[in-house]
C-alpha cells in the first residue's frame, strides 16, 4: 500500500520537540493487534488529552470574555493615587461575562445574575475587580456562600436542579431578599452582555497622595443602553443557541462594534461610615445616590477578542484580592473572604503558579518571594529564596500602620455587622418594588416568582416564600399567593426561574 502523502511536509514533535512518529496510527503489532506500551507518542497524546479540560469555576463556569482598553478622563486624584485613575491614563484590561449556577455547557440565557469581571494591567501591577450585573448579592458572611451556591447547582440523588432547595436557602435567609427581587426582575435576564450595567458590587477603600482614605463603590454604565428577555425569548434562544451571548459578544467586535462602559464611582468620605445609617459594608445594601451621587472616572472599551478562548479566557484568573497603590479591601466580610477564596481556587483549578500564565502575567517586572511548585516557568535564578538576605536581592519592609488599613476593635464574634437605623433586609427590595419597577415590571415580577414557586416548591417552604414577598412588599406577596394558589403562571422553563 502506498504510503499516505504528507500533506505538511516538515511533521510534528512530540512535547519535548523531537520528531514525532505518527500522528494517524498507533504502534500495534500487525494491523490487527493490541497497541504496544512503548508508544510513548501515543501515550503521551492520550494523557495529554485526558486531562486538556482543567476543573471547571465552581460558580461563574459558562462564560466568554473580550481584551480592552480603560481610559480615565476625569481627574479623580482627590480621591485616589491609582495610576490606573490617572487623568490621562490608558490601561489595557481584559473583561470576562458568565452565568453564577450554570455548568460551563448551559444556556447563556437562563434567568441568573451575570458575573463581571475585569483585569487590569496597569504599570503598578494587576488590578483585578470581580463584580455582577447587580450592585448587591444574597448574603453577607462569607461562611454562607458555600451553602448558597449549592442550593444553586443539583440535588445530591436526582443530579437535576431544583427550585425547592433555592427556595429554602432564600426564605431561611432573608439578607438575599434585595438580591432575588433583581434576579426575578428584568435584570436577571439581560438581552446580551453588551446590553447590561456591571457593578463591583464590593465596598472599596481609595487613598490619595496624602494619605486621605475614602470608601467607593463602582459602576459601569452600558453605553449600549439596557435590554432585556423576555422568559419565552430567552427560553427560545436557549434552545436555538445556548452560546447567544458568547456569540454576540465576539461577532459585536469582529464588525467593530466595540461595546463601551462609563465608570462612574460613589465615594464617601472615611469617617462618614462610622455613622451612616445603612452599613456601607454590607453586601446585600445600597448607598442611595441622593446621598452619594455618582461621580464619572472613565470608559471601559472592548476592541480585542481572544487569539485562544482556552489560553486567554478558560485559564483567565480573577481575585479581588489584586489590589495596586491608591486601591484597598474594607471590611466587608464578603469582600475579604473572597480575597483568600478566589486565588485559591485558582491554585486548585489551573495550578500552583496560575500567575505565571501569559493572561495572567502581569506588564511590570515581578520579584517575587513564591517560589517552585506545580508548573513554575519564571524563576529568579540563584538569586536567594529568602528574606531578609545578603545577597542583595532586595524585599519589602513596611512597618507601621498600613496605608490603605483600617482601625478595628472589640472582642472575637460570630456576628455579620451590628445593625444600623435602616439595616433591616426588606427595605431597600421593597423601595426597588415600589419606586425603581413600574407597573408593567411589577406585573412581570409577580409573573416570574409565581412561576418559579409552582416548580416543585412545597410545605413550610411555599408558606416562608409567600411570607418572604410580603415583607418586600405586601401587595406584592398578595398577588404572587393568589396566583400561585389559583394555578399561577406557567412554570418557567429549565434555569428560567432558577439563580
Amino acid at each position: 500500500m502506498a504510503k499516505p502523502e504528507n500533506k505538511k511536509g516538515t511533521g510534528s514533535t512530540t512535547g519535548s520537540g523531537a520528531p514525532a512518529s505518527s500522528d494517524r496510527n498507533a504502534l500495534t503489532i500487525g494491523p490487527d493487534g493490541p497497541i504496544l506500551l512503548h508508544d510513548v507518542h501515543f501515550l503521551e497524546q492520550m494523557a495529554h488529552f485526558n486531562r486538556e479540560k482543567v476543573p471547571e469555576r465552581q460558580p461563574h463556569a459558562k462564560g466568554a470574555g473580550a481584551f480592552g482598553v480603560f481610559k480615565t478622563t476625569e481627574d479623580v486624584s482627590a480621591y485616589t493615587k491609582a495610576a490606573l485613575f490617572r487623568k490621562g491614563a490608558t490601561t489595557e484590561m481584559l473583561a470576562r461575562f458568565s452565568t453564577v449556577a450554570g455548568e460551563a455547557g448551559s444556556p447563556d440565557t437562563w434567568r441568573d445574575v451575570r458575573g463581571f469581571s475585569l483585569k487590569f494591567y496597569t504599570d503598578e501591577g494587576n488590578y483585578d475587580l470581580v463584580g455582577n450585573n447587580t450592585p448587591i448579592f444574597f448574603v453577607r458572611d462569607p461562611m454562607k456562600f458555600p451553602h448558597f451556591i449549592r442550593s444553586q447547582k443539583r440535588l445530591p440523588d436526582s443530579g437535576l436542579r431544583d427550585n425547592h432547595m433555592q427556595w429554602d436557602f432564600w426564605t431561611n435567609n432573608p439578607e438575599t431578599a434585595h438580591q432575588v427581587t433583581y434576579l426575578m426582575g428584568e435584570r436577571g435576564l439581560p438581552r446580551t452582555w453588551r446590553h447590561m450595567n456591571g457593578y463591583g458590587s464590593h465596598t472599596y477603600m481609595w487613598v490619595n497622595a496624602a494619605g486621605d482614605k475614602f470608601w467607593v463603590k463602582y459602576h459601569f454604565h452600558t453605553q449600549q443602553g439596557m435590554a432585556f428577555f423576555s422568559n419565552q425569548e430567552a427560553a427560545a434562544m436557549a434552545g436555538a443557541d445556548a452560546d447567544f451571548h458568547r456569540r454576540d459578544l465576539f461577532n459585536a467586535i469582529v464588525r467593530g462594534e466595540h461595546p463601551s462602559w462609563i465608570l462612574s464611582v460613589q465615594v464617601m468620605p472615611y469617617a462618614a461610615a462610622k455613622t451612616y445609617r445603612i452599613n456601607p459594608f454590607d453586601l446585600t445594601k445600597t448607598w442611595p445616590h441622593a446621598d452619594y451621587p455618582l461621580i464619572k472616572v472613565g470608559t471601559m472599551t472592548l476592541n480585542r477578542n481572544p487569539e485562544n478562548f482556552f489560553a486567554q479566557i478558560e485559564q483567565a484568573a480573577f481575585s479581588p484580592g489584586n489590589t495596586v497603590p491608591g486601591i484597598g479591601l474594607s471590611p466587608d466580610k464578603m469582600l475579604l473572604g473572597r480575597a483568600f477564596a478566589y486565588a485559591d481556587a485558582q491554585r486548585n483549578r489551573i495550578g500552583t503558579n496560575f500567575h505565571q500564565l501569559p493572561v495572567n502575567q502581569p506588564k511590570v517586572p515581578v520579584n517575587t518571594y513564591l517560589f517552585d511548585g506545580h508548573m513554575a516557568y519564571h524563576h529568579s535564578g540563584n538569586a536567594p529564596v529568602y528574606a531578609t538576605n545578603s545577597g542583595g536581592r532586595s524585599w519589602a519592609d513596611e512597618t507601621g500602620p498600613a496605608a490603605d488599613g483600617w482601625e478595628a476593635d472589640g472582642e472575637m464574634v460570630r456576628s455579620a455587622y451590628t445593625l444600623r437605623a435602616e439595616d433591616d433586609d426588606f427595605t431597600q427590595p421593597g423601595i426597588l418594588v415600589r419606586k425603581v419597577f413600574n407597573d408593567a415590571q411589577r406585573a412581570k415580577l409577580v409573573d416570574q416568582v409565581s412561576g418559579s414557586l409552582l416548580g416543585g416548591v412545597r410545605g413550610e417552604v411555599l408558606k416562608r416564600a409567600f411570607q418572604y414577598w410580603k415583607n418586600i412588599d405586601a401587595e406584592i406577596g398578595k398577588r404572587i399567593e393568589a396566583k400561585v394558589q389559583a394555578g399561577g403562571a406557567p412554570k418557567p422553563a429549565e434555569g428560567m426561574g432558577e439563580g
